[in-house]
């Protein structure tokens, strides 16, 4: 009887202890009042809240899990925080499982729903996150976090007008959302509204003046607008209160790289890479700035960050963009890595079959590499995609040209000029052919003068 009044003890202190942000000492109180009685379902569940807020999920989510197993009537609560913890874990096809189960229990948590938006947008599955919109509001037509909970779902499919109108419905209901003047600040910058996404991030930072997340989304904007000076005023003041915050070190890369300060751009974008390395592309943002300057050692760190670069793009390809691949194939060109280059151009045509562009891409390492069969055809198969193409004509007749075939090359030079008479390879290539023309001829004339001497 003593253990059990001691264990209820420790559940009141926890409690302070838990309002107090004293978490590790909340949570020592929590475990010793379970080891008298494991079985109570409510402290499993403060143990799992305790843990949430020192940032301990994966712990958290155990607990929650087993408030919810103890529970007699199967406490929609605890499976309802557990999907939402899941969630913040990125592990959202786990947390639909739960959530859905607390619906079961509870079919007017009009939460759930807005979860279940959040899970299904994680997956892409963005169908299934506007239905359980629909479903909230005709519970409560006024939530404010399922608009905005849908919001973030449009804002990744694009649909920005409709993420403006959901985040201002959001506002409206409940300003006392968590950022949600940026969110709509950027909904806004989207648009092209640009005027109206500052004067929303300004609102945002007077309510919350130490927001690092909107002073540098403000930084980012006040580039878009070129006004520069106010935008690294901004971002400088993001690692005043950060000093290590990612984004705002891109962000001010980038903003050196357009005033035309290399080398600050540089220091930038390496702490970036330090910081982390797969973060937007910094290792090519610093490759690029290195390979421009032709300094030995610099040349060399940029080809060191582009292998780099590679053996990440080929362990996960879905996670680069085309664009970025396309960008890592012209650096690795720019580099000399040309093997780098062939098996990055291969994944680009992988992914995009039937674009002319990334045959041609494939047959410049494949020419390089001195693979010129193979280079030819897939020149050949960039021009059945795209007939007009100049880019692989010149380089099927500078093939043919160096194999000899001296026809074939003249008749790629001819379809290439007919194209665009103004291509300045194609042009130089002309007028060797011709100038190789007249010195065959004058080669054969004097091999028909010295034989008529001869008779």
């Amino acid at each position: 009887m003593n253990d059990w009044h001691n264990a209820e003890e420790q559940v009141e202190r926890a409690h302070e202890l838990y309002e107090a942000g004293r978490w590790d000492e909340a949570e020592a109180a929590l475990r010793e009042a379970l080891s008298v009685n494991p079985y109570q379902a409510e402290w499993q569940f403060n143990l799992g809240l305790t843990l949430e807020a020192a940032g301990r999920l994966d712990d958290a989510v155990n607990a929650f899990r087993a408030s919810f197993e103890l529970s007699e009537e199967s406490d929609p609560q605890s499976a309802l925080i557990l999907g939402a913890t899941l969630i913040d874990l990125d592990r959202a096809k786990e947390a639909i499982g739960w959530l859905e189960r607390s619906l079961e229990i509870a079919p007017s948590n009009v939460d759930a729903h807005v979860h279940l938006i959040d899970a299904f947008a994680l997956l892409g599955k963005h169908e299934d996150a506007e239905l359980h919109f629909y479903m909230a509001i005709q519970l409560n037509p006024h939530h404010a976090g399922a608009h905005a909970a849908l919001a973030e779902s449009l804002l990744d499919r694009k649909e920005f007008d409709r993420a403006v109108w959901c985040l201002r419905e959001a506002a409206r209901l409940d300003p006392s959302i968590p950022r949600v003047h940026a969110r709509l600040a950027r909904a806004y910058s989207e648009t092209g509204r640009l005027e109206r996404a500052r004067q929303l991030y300004l609102r945002e930072l007077r309510q919350n003046p130490g927001d690092i997340e909107s002073i540098v989304d403000l930084g980012r904007l006040l580039i878009d607008m070129n006004r520069l000076t106010e935008a690294g005023e901004k971002l400088r003041r993001a690692l005043e209160l950060e000093p290590d915050h990612t984004e705002a070190h891109m962000s001010l890369g980038e903003l050196a790289l357009l005033t035309g300060e290399r080398d600050l751009a540089r220091r930038h974008f390496d702490v970036v890479t330090r910081l982390d390395a797969d973060y937007g592309g910094a290792r090519r943002r610093l490759a690029a700035v290195l390979l421009e300057d032709h300094a030995k050692g610099n040349h060399k760190r940029a080809g060191e960050l582009l292998r780099e670069e590679t053996a990440a793009f080929e362990k996960d390809t879905a996670a680069f963009e085309t664009e970025e691949i396309e960008e890592l194939f012209g650096q690795l060109l720019d580099a000399g890595l040309l093997s780098e280059a062939k098996r990055t151009a291969e994944r680009l045509v992988e992914r995009k079959p039937c674009d002319a562009a990334s045959h041609h891409s494939l047959s410049v390492a494949q020419f390089g590499l001195g693979m010129v069969a193979e280079g030819v055809t897939s020149s050949r198969r960039a021009l059945r995609l795209r007939s007009n193409y100049v880019a692989p004509m010149h380089n099927l007749a500078v093939a043919h040209l160096r194999r000899g075939e001296i026809n074939r090359s003249r008749y790629w030079v001819k379809q290439g000029l007919a194209i665009d008479p103004e291509d300045r390879g194609l042009r130089r290539l002309r007028t060797y052919l011709r100038v190789h023309a007249v010195r065959n001829a004058l080669q054969n004339l004097g091999l028909f003068a010295r034989r008529s001497r001869r008779v």
